[in-house]
């Protein structure tokens, strides 16, 4: 009973912080500036890219130069978290935030200032080694310096900071619509929050538990002082000790860490397993295709103006946002596997629902009409089109697959009438518009456009608090000391490795299979992550650090996970040979 009780004031413990300590919070949120970083450069693309276009035209159309922005800042947060691994190891925390700060500001001034796509590229790959770099560092040093009571909870104020972000960058894209400059702006904003958190982390403390383990005692003791109470701190540290003195017993050969040394390390082993596997699954679920393409998928879904496909964007961002809030809520309450098995249970849900609306949107796209066709000028209409020889069967949907140069202008009277299927140029765009027509050249118009919106509402809302924050909570916790830096590199790392496969695919595949069969593709997927949580990820919630690599030495292959956690610690090992007899 008492640890029901303890489970439940853990979030007004965190809120509790903001008079009673906040020395806490001022790191937390601090080092959290990285999150909203992360947030709001990889979601300001998504609305950027709808004006990017206008202006390169190069990029307009093509859809792998245009994945290709969106995805080399992937790429280079794929080189960011394997570097940021090594640079938490060897100069600490803090210096590892305040390099990615410098990054993310440059990269924003370069492309703020882009005459061409390809210097805009360039400037994404400077952003995305900072977002990689800051992925994995905010939430470890959140981690190391936070009790572990609300452990979880802080670190899900960097999940929350990473999801406002990316509502903050909808909402400038919003702002900046009109705006000369468009999405030179919507881009640049971002130097200002990482000039903000250069300036703050300045004036923070190192990791402790970084400088603990790099014999600087006395540093890391009077930081653990301004942390926990009196009567805590005194626990902290002599746990803290235990496990520097355990590495040393048990590391005496080296500082070389190499992959086949972690791997024979079982509760290293163990942790990878579940850490990475989580990262894989957070990005195949289909997350980043929302986020990354998000008004995309709007116009996919039938609504063809820019603005409207970026406000109704800034909902599913704000949903997000709200998702990461009840995150921090119930993260310390529930615990990460049972929100997590929540989270993937809607995801399947919403997935199954969204690809089931987008083949009805399809199947029932407007037809084309020749009469429609002939009210535009002759030299107007696709080739592809003129020069079918079964033009009476086509309708919105054949129109726009049989040629990037196709566009579809719609009925005036009614957008699911007959209309008509044209080139696809700013000229007959304009011509389209000035005899009070939409113009489609992405999606079809559909009366199930709504129902796509609402099933991606339910996608967001369900992801967002369990796959959205817990692999990085996992992430930050689970690894022992001695390996927490090379190990949260390698598994963001796989993280931005397996994004950047997502973003650099999503549009192609669309385009080959069909945005139902994409999204079908994610549901299975989802199915299969859901499997992998309930066999290979450990409870850590509530528990020390050091406590976890106890927890992992003797954790076997199990399906149990809905029982309380002073049952595992009581039961030891007997409790492992009840739950399963694998050895992950």
């Amino acid at each position: 009973m008492e640890e029901v009780v303890a489970e439940g004031t853990a979030f007004k413990e965190c809120l509790a912080l903001s008079w009673k300590n906040p020395y806490v919070l001022r790191l937390a949120f601090s080092a959290g500036i990285g999150g909203l970083l992360f947030g709001y450069d990889t979601g300001v693309i998504s609305g950027a890219l709808l004006y990017i276009r206008y202006d390169f035209k190069d990029v307009d159309r093509n859809t792998l130069l245009q994945e290709c922005i969106v995805s080399m800042a992937v790429a280079g947060a794929i080189i960011g978290a394997a570097i940021g691994g090594w640079l938490n190891d060897k100069f600490g925390r803090k210096s590892a935030i305040l390099i990615a700060d410098f990054l993310f500001f440059v990269g924003a001034v370069i492309m703020a200032s882009a005459i061409n796509s390809a210097l805009l590229i360039l400037g994404r790959v400077f952003v995305g080694f900072g977002v990689g770099m800051a992925s994995m560092t905010a939430p470890l040093y959140i981690s190391e310096a936070s009790p572990a009571k609300i452990r979880g909870a802080l670190v899900s104020t960097n999940g929350f900071l990473i999801t406002a972000g990316q509502f903050l960058s909808y909402l400038i894209n919003l702002a900046f619509t009109k705006a000369p400059g468009t999405w030179r702006w919507m881009l640049g904003v971002a130097g200002l929050p990482a000039l903000l958190q250069f300036i703050l982390m300045l004036l923070l403390p190192e990791s402790p538990r970084w400088l603990y383990r790099k014999g600087r005692q006395e540093e890391a003791k009077t930081i653990l002082r301004n942390i926990y109470s009196s009567e805590q701190v005194e626990v902290e540290i002599q746990a803290l000790k235990e496990s520097v003195d355990n590495e040393i017993e048990e590391n005496r050969v080296s500082e070389n860490i190499n992959l086949f040394k972690l791997c024979q390390t079982k509760t290293v082993r163990r942790g990878l397993i579940a850490g990475v596997g989580l990262q894989v699954f957070q990005q195949f679920v289909g997350i980043n295709t929302v986020m990354y393409y998000s008004p995309t998928i709007i116009q996919l879904a039938g609504i063809a103006s820019n603005q409207t496909a970026l406000l109704l964007s800034l909902v599913t961002a704000g949903l997000n946002a709200f998702g990461s809030i009840v995150s921090i809520y119930f993260i310390d309450r529930t615990g990460r596997k049972k929100l997590l098995v929540i989270s993937l249970c809607g995801v399947v849900i919403s997935l199954g629902f969204l690809s089931a609306v987008f083949h009805e949107a399809t199947s029932t796209s407007p037809a084309v009409g020749m009469a429609e066709t002939s009210r535009f000028a002759a030299n107007f209409t696709c080739p592809a089109y003129h020069d079918a020889a079964s033009a009476s069967s086509w309708d919105c949907t054949r129109c726009l697959e049989a040629s990037p140069s196709c566009g579809f202008c719609a009925s005036p009277q009614n957008k699911l009438l007959p209309g008509a299927c044209l080139m696809s140029n700013d000229i007959i765009k304009d011509s389209c518009h000035d005899q009070d027509s939409l113009w489609y050249s992405r999606g079809c118009p559909s009366r199930y456009g709504w129902l796509a919106l609402l099933g991606l509402a339910f996608y967001i809302l369900f992801f967002s608090p369990g796959m959205g924050t817990v692999p990085w909570i996992v992430n930050s916790e689970i690894y022992p000391l001695r390996f927490r830096g090379v190990c949260g590199g390698i598994a963001a790392t796989t993280n931005w490795i397996s994004n950047l496969i997502v973003a650099q695919s999503f549009l192609s595949l669309t385009h080959a299979i069909g945005t139902s069969w994409t999204f079908l593709v994610f549901g299975v997927i989802s199915v299969v992550a859901l499997l992998f949580v309930l066999i290979c990820v450990p409870e850590t919630k509530g528990l020390p650090i050091e406590e976890i690599e106890k927890i992992l030495e003797r954790r076997g292959l199990h399906m149990m996970f809905w029982k309380k956690r002073a049952n595992e610690k009581n039961g030891g090992e007997n409790d492992t040979n009840k739950e399963g007899d694998g050895d992950v």
